[in-house]
């Protein structure tokens, strides 16, 4: 399937990204630089093989769905992709150990925090834009708790795949992948079952405006230094819409998500790790 992806980046520096953007998911103790990302594009079409439709499947610990998420599960496939909100790199960064909050920005924290554990499954479209401006387009898939799979789009032959355990950056051309710890990596914020996010994470910064409730993570490491996660969530519909990993050098990668389908749960083979088809590349 091809998609008319404009300034696209060159396979060799989509996997850089990739590898980077995992590494810098290793933030807590395996973190790098991240390179290129990717912006969403024309939603693909449908890959029927890629789900089993979970309709006799309950999950009593979970509430009923949301009215926002019964309209989500309905709302039309979008054509045109959006664009990434790419945050100002003269913003000014979160310094203080020790932030207060008030009764509103705390309210916000808790709200994101009940959408994020009230989510199990979510799959759609993603773009990726890096530090240097790059985008790159795929799919992804979430199956709660801790498993996770991002797809680029052809000829870019790169997968992101989490187990529950592992995360791996896999080069199917190359045939090798790079191995992290999912369990040291602040992916983990997004795959938790369950999450608090003023509890659970160290949490600096909460704005809201007419259009985004954002949050900002920061996670400190005496020898690889400061990440960190932004989180924004649309306003209006209550809905991830994207984020942006900060990496100790500074540097951003961006990751919007649309066309999100939470009815479905996805095969579990997207999730299995192939260690005798792609060994090791010694990330960890």
């Amino acid at each position: 399937m091809k998609r008319d992806i404009h300034h696209a980046a060159h396979p060799v520096l989509v996997r850089a990204g990739a590898v980077g953007l995992a590494a810098t998911f290793a933030a807590g103790i395996l973190m790098s630089s991240a390179q290129a990302t990717p912006l969403p594009r024309p939603a693909p079409k449908a890959r029927n093989a890629s789900f089993q439709v979970a309709a006799s499947e309950t999950q009593p610990s979970r509430p009923p769905a949301t009215i926002s998420q019964v309209q989500q599960a309905q709302a039309p496939r979008q054509t045109k992709p959006p664009e990434p909100v790419i945050p100002d790199p003269r913003r000014n960064k979160p310094a203080s150990l020790f932030m207060s909050f008030d009764a509103g920005q705390k309210a916000a924290a808790a709200k994101v925090s009940a959408y994020l554990s009230n989510l199990s499954t979510l799959s759609g479209n993603f773009v990726q834009v890096g530090p240097d401006g790059s985008k790159t387009t795929g799919d992804f898939y979430i199956q709660k708790p801790g498993k996770v799979r991002f797809e680029y789009d052809a000829p870019t032959p790169i997968a992101m795949v989490s187990d529950g355990q592992s995360l791996a950056v896999r080069d199917t051309k190359l045939a090798t992948q790079d191995i992290y710890p999912l369990s040291q990596t602040p992916l983990r914020y997004l795959l938790s079952d369950r999450i608090d996010l003023m509890k659970d994470t160290n949490v600096v910064a909460v704005t809201s405006d007419e259009l985004y409730t954002s949050v900002i993570i920061e996670e400190r490491n005496a020898v690889v230094g400061t990440s960190r996660l932004m989180l924004m969530i649309g306003t209006k519909d209550g809905q991830l819409k994207q984020w942006t990993i900060t990496d100790p050098q500074g540097y951003d990668t961006t990751v919007a998500i649309y066309n999100l389908d939470t009815t479905r749960k996805p095969d579990p083979g997207l999730f299995k790790i192939d260690f005798a088809r792609y060994p090791s590349g010694g990330a960890n």
